[in-house]
C-alpha cells in the first residue's frame, strides 16, 4: 500500500482539523463545566483529561489508537492523561456484520457460507483497526477470522497527517509537547498503523514467531495461534481460536502458579528480542492469555519489532553484565562499532561505568518498581552523549518492559528480571548453567 507522507497537508486533513479542533474543545469544555463547582485542582486537570479522551472516542479509531500509546506509556505522558485513557484499551464499537461480511467475501472470493460451516455475525472482539468472528472451518476446526474495517486505511492516513500537523504546532507552542517529542511519536504511530493495515505481513509474523518459541526444544507452556492460510487475505487473518482469559484478571488466577506464568512469557519474548529478531509490539494484557489448559499465549501481531543485530548484541552484553559477569565495557565497545561515542575522551571501561549507573539498577531491582520514564530517560541521555538524538529502536523495547512491570506487581512481586537465569538459559547456554550451580538456583524444567 503506497502512502504519502506524513508531512502533506491537503484540504481533506484540513477539513479533519477542523473537526478535530472543534470536537476536543467542546469535549474538553464539557469535562471543564462539569467541574466549575469544585475547588480542587486535580479535579480540574482530571476532567480535562477525560474530556481529551472523549473527544477520541468520538473523532475515531485513528485517535483511539493515540490514546492506546499514552495509556501504554504512563512515564511519558502526564499521568491523568495516561489514566484516561485506558479506557481506549477497551473495546471499541463493532462495525455492522453486513459490512464485515462483505470484506471477507471481497478479499477471499467466495460466500461466507462457503467458506466456513459457520460465522459469528457478533464480534467476539473489536478494536481500533479490526475485529474478531469466531468461526468453524469446513473441516470442523475451530477458528477466528480478524476482518478490518472497511475503509480503515484511508481513514487513517487522513488522520495520521492531520495529528502531524497538528503535533508540529503544539510544539512550537508548548514546551511539553517539544521535550515529549510530539512529531516523533505520530511517526512511529504512523509506521506501526502501515504495518498493522497489512495483513498478509501480520499473518507471516505471527507464523514465524510462533515457529521461534520452539526452536529450542523447550517452552512448551507458551504459544501463539496457529495460521490458516487458505482463508487469510489482504485485510483478511483466519487463526486458531484459543480458549482463555486475559493475564491481567488477577482475582481469576488464583489456581495458576502466577509467577511461572509471567517468567515463561517473558522468557519467550526476551528470546524473540534478543535471538531471533522479530518480538511482540504490544504485550497489554488483551494481547496476553492464560488459556484453559494452562498455557501462556501472545495474540495479536499487529505491531511487531525488529531490532538490527547491533543493537541486540549490545542488549545481550547489557543482560550478560547484570546475570553474569558485570562487564559492561563490552557493552560500550558495542556502542563504539555503532559509530557513536567517538570524541567524548573516555574509554570503553569509563564508557561501561556510565552505563552501568545508569541501567543496573533499573533492570536489577524489583521489576513491579521499574518506572518505564527511567528507563527512557536512561537512553535518550546515553543517545546524546553518543551524537544521537535518541536510540529509537529501543524505545518499543521499553515500552513492552512497561507492560510487564504492571504484571509483575500483581503476578510476582520480589520478580527480579535481570537476574533471573531461567529467562536466559537459551540465551546464554553455556554460562546460565554454570552461575546456576554456583549460586545453588535450581532451574525449571519448562
Amino acid at each position: 500500500m503506497r502512502v504519502a507522507p506524513l508531512d502533506r497537508f491537503g484540504a481533506q486533513e484540513l477539513g479533519r482539523a477542523v473537526v478535530i479542533a472543534v470536537v476536543v474543545v467542546a469535549h474538553l469544555a464539557l469535562a471543564l463545566g462539569r467541574w466549575l463547582a469544585r475547588p480542587r485542582r486535580q479535579r480540574l486537570v482530571d476532567a480535562a483529561s477525560e474530556g481529551v479522551v472523549n473527544g477520541f472516542e468520538v473523532l475515531g479509531p485513528t485517535f483511539v489508537k493515540l490514546g492506546q500509546l499514552m495509556a501504554s506509556s504512563p512515564g511519558v505522558f502526564p499521568a491523568p492523561l495516561a489514566n484516561a485513557c485506558l479506557r481506549c484499551l477497551d473495546d471499541v464499537p463493532p462495525v455492522p456484520a453486513a459490512q464485515a461480511r462483505a470484506v471477507l467475501e471481497a478479499d477471499l472470493g467466495y460466500r461466507v457460507d462457503e467458506l466456513f460451516a459457520s460465522f459469528d455475525d457478533t464480534p467476539l472482539a473489536a478494536a481500533s483497526v479490526a475485529q474478531v468472528h469466531a468461526c468453524v472451518l469446513p473441516d470442523g476446526t475451530q477458528a477466528v477470522v480478524k476482518i478490518q474495517r472497511p475503509g480503515i486505511a484511508t481513514r487513517m492516513v487522513v488522520d495520521l497527517r492531520t495529528a502531524y500537523w497538528g503535533a508540529r504546532v503544539l510544539e512550537k507552542l508548548f514546551q511539553f509537547f517539544r521535550v515529549a517529542n510530539a512529531t516523533a511519536i505520530i511517526r512511529d504511530l504512523h509506521a506501526a498503523t502501515m504495518t498493522e493495515l497489512n495483513s498478509a505481513v501480520e499473518a507471516h509474523r505471527q507464523a514465524q514467531f510462533r515457529t521461534n518459541i520452539g526452536a529450542f526444544g523447550d517452552n512448551k507452556w507458551v504459544t501463539a495461534p496457529a495460521i490458516f492460510w487458505s482463508h487469510c487475505g489482504p485485510r483478511v487473518i483466519c487463526m486458531e481460536r484459543l480458549h482463555g482469559m486475559p493475564l491481567d484478571r488477577f482475582d481469576d488466577l488464583a489456581g495458576h502458579d502466577t509467577r511461572m506464568l509471567i517468567r515463561r512469557g517473558v522468557k519467550v519474548w526476551l528470546e524473540a528480542v534478543l535471538l531471533h529478531g522479530p518480538f511482540h509490539g504490544d504485550v497489554h494484557a488483551g494481547n496476553l492469555w492464560v488459556l484453559d489448559d494452562g498455557r501462556i499465549a501472545l495474540l495479536d501481531f499487529g505491531i511487531v519489532g525488529e531490532l538490527p543485530d547491533t543493537w541486540r548484541a549490545i542488549l545481550r552484553d547489557m543482560f550478560h553484565a547484570t546475570l553474569v559477569d558485570g562487564d559492561f565495557g563490552r557493552v560500550a565497545r558495542g556502542v563504539r562499532t555503532l559509530g557513536y561515542a567517538h570524541g567524548t575522551g573516555q574509554t570503553d571501561d569509563e564508557l561501561g561505568v556510565q552505563i552501568a549507573a545508569a541501567l543496573e539498577p533499573v533492570l536489577a531491582r524489583d521489576l513491579g518498581e521499574l518506572r518505564l520514564s527511567e528507563l527512557i530517560m536512561a537512553l535518550v541521555s546515553f543517545g546524546k552523549a553518543w551524537g544521537v538524538a535518541s536510540p529509537e529502536e529501543l524505545v518499543l523495547f521499553g515500552k513492552q518492559l512497561g507492560y510487564f512491570e504492571r504484571y509483575a506487581t500483581k503476578l510476582a512481586p520480589g520478580w527480579v528480571l535481570g537476574q533471573d537465569l531461567f529467562l536466559f538459559r537459551n540465551i546464554f547456554p553455556d554460562e546460565v548453567p554454570a552461575v546456576a550451580e554456583a549460586r545453588g538456583v535450581v532451574l525449571p524444567d519448562d
